[in-house]
């Protein structure tokens, strides 16, 4: 019966590890979860409210955190648990904290979109395809000068 007792406990906690595993996944930062389509969004709420303030949809996880994590920055201050405490710049530092919700979602999606770019230009991802110029090709009569 001990043994029994034991290798339950022992399944409860690895499939706790295994859910913990797939959560981490799902969620890699906090304030930022994945819709159906592939897309990463953040939103955070505000203090003392039910309310919610939308930061924006993101193509990449690390920018849905980054606008997470300036707002939550901007509402809870420096003691605030962040998912990249060393990006918070020093100018977000010496802004005065008490912002409107207009005011936080402005700058959290400005940095969520800042990353959002630069992640997306350096994965190749975010280039549009050009269409080629049909000048530069030679026409059909050069071809028939053989």
């Amino acid at each position: 019966m001990d043994g029994a007792c034991c290798t339950a406990s022992s399944l409860t906690s690895s499939s706790e590890i295994s859910k913990r595993q797939r959560r981490q996944q799902e969620k890699p930062y906090r304030g930022i979860r994945m819709r159906k389509w592939g897309k990463w969004v953040a939103e955070i709420r505000e203090p003392n409210k039910r309310s919610r303030i939308w930061l924006g949809s993101y193509s990449s996880p690390v920018a849905a955190a980054r606008a997470y994590d300036t707002a939550l920055f901007h509402l809870r201050g420096p003691s605030a648990r962040l998912n990249f405490p060393e990006f918070i710049v020093k100018d977000v530092v010496d802004e005065p904290r008490d912002l409107s919700a207009a005011a936080i979602r402005k700058k959290a999606t400005e940095v969520g979109a800042r990353v959002d770019a630069m992640h997306s230009a350096r994965s190749g991802s975010g280039r549009a395809l050009e269409k080629p110029d049909l000048n530069e090709y030679p026409s059909p009569e050069s071809s028939e000068e053989n």
